[in-house]
């Protein structure tokens, strides 16, 4: 394509953390421009956002439902290509259907939608309209994260064996949603964030960590979630066990109230040849171990790593990339879709995660919710 895809936005106003990051990882590479959005169900408030932004008044919206007819009224050469919706995820099926439906392609911020029902019902659409949809479950954009998934691929690990990964952090120690705290208001709430705040709002980045990395698909879970602070609605703290089909074993912790720890997703996927373990806080590197050998550490920006990940490095070796490098990766990746979608060209394969992924996501929490509600325990993972 000769042009910049055009990107409108659904949430992400003023105050609004993520919208921040989504907007930067867009535009990172220079092949996508924010030309338009609906950044809060307030009108005043999403004017005001647009302003900051400095987009034509004409384009920014008071409702997503204006955004879709206005942007549909345009002519393909102005109209916005795809949205990126980045509300509370209690709104992400009615957004995304709307603009599904009304023609364009949609990234989404995770999870999906509020529950499973309605994740199975998105993906319905996704496959009836045949628009383009990428779910932004971003850790899987880490460089290292993709040498990992290739080692396994490439069978350096021989057969997998055992998945511990976990997601600590220690936010939510307070009661900080009572505080007026935005993002904690919503998370703990479950008529915005669904049955679960832990699992749902980290603990699925975990379970899609090793699916990406490994292939290997649950079988059943045993779960047990826990609320420590005093009156808050939903978990804050979840430890899982997890049986995969084909015999692998895997180890899953969450939690929110583990003082003194900040974003520290890490995974260990151990097989019959050789181990690996990476860690979001030091993204960069990557450990292989070996049972007759020194430990090796790998790191981006190295010839000795695939092609893969090549494509998604941007810096030479020992300039650190990180975060929003790898949340413009999904970008990158979502974007090759929707420019081959736009110009008409075959379908290639793309590296991002999808609409399955998010409704694979949904059937991990609310099996996770009812393996913990259950007197038996061990619970077969819900069809999807």
């Amino acid at each position: 394509m000769k042009r910049k895809l055009r990107m409108g936005m659904v949430g992400g106003g003023q105050g609004a953390f993520i919208g921040s990051v989504h907007r930067i990882a867009a535009t990172m590479d220079g092949k996508i421009e924010l030309v338009a959005g609906a950044f809060s169900s307030d009108p005043v408030r999403s004017r005001a956002s647009g302003k900051d932004l400095f987009l034509d008044p004409g384009r920014v919206y008071g409702s997503y439902e204006e955004m879709a007819r206005g942007e549909a009224a345009l002519s393909p050469e102005d109209r916005i290509d795809f949205v990126s919706i980045v509300t509370p995820n209690r709104s992400h099926f009615a957004i995304a259907k709307t603009f599904l439906q009304a023609g364009f392609h949609v990234i989404c911020d995770k999870p999906i939608t509020f529950d499973l029902r309605e994740a199975r019902r998105l993906r319905r659409i996704v496959e009836k309209t045949g628009k383009v949809f990428a779910l932004t479950h971003n850790y899987s954009g880490y460089p290292m994260v993709k040498e990992a998934r290739q080692l396994v691929r490439r069978g350096k690990l021989g057969q997998i064996l055992k998945v511990v990964s976990e997601y600590p952090q220690g936010w939510l120690i307070h009661p900080i949603e009572k505080e007026g705290q935005k993002q904690a208001a919503w998370r703990t709430d479950p008529e915005q964030a669904g049955a679960s705040c832990c699992v749902g709002d980290i603990g699925t980045h975990a379970e899609h960590l090793g699916r990406y990395i490994t292939g290997l698909e649950i079988d059943s879970l045993c779960a047990d979630l826990t609320t420590f602070v005093e009156g808050r609605r939903l978990e804050d703290d979840a430890n899982i066990l997890i049986r995969y089909r084909g015999g692998a074993r895997g180890v899953l912790t969450a939690s929110q109230i583990s003082v003194g720890e900040e974003n520290a997703l890490n995974i260990r996927v151990y097989g019959t040849k050789a181990s690996l373990e990476w860690h979001q806080e030091r993204p960069n590197e990557l450990i292989v171990k070996h049972p007759n050998g020194p430990e090796q550490i790998h790191r981006r920006g190295n010839s000795y790593n695939s092609k893969v990940v090549e494509r998604a490095t941007r810096l030479p070796a020992g300039h650190p990339e990180a975060f929003l490098e790898a949340f413009a990766n999904i970008y990158l990746e979502a974007a090759r879709a929707i420019d081959d979608a736009v110009s008409g060209r075959k379908v290639k394969e793309y590296d991002f995660p999808s609409v399955e992924d998010g409704v694979q996501g949904l059937a991990f929490v609310e099996t996770v919710v009812k393996s913990s509600r259950s007197k038996t325990k061990w619970t077969k993972l819900i069809r999807t």
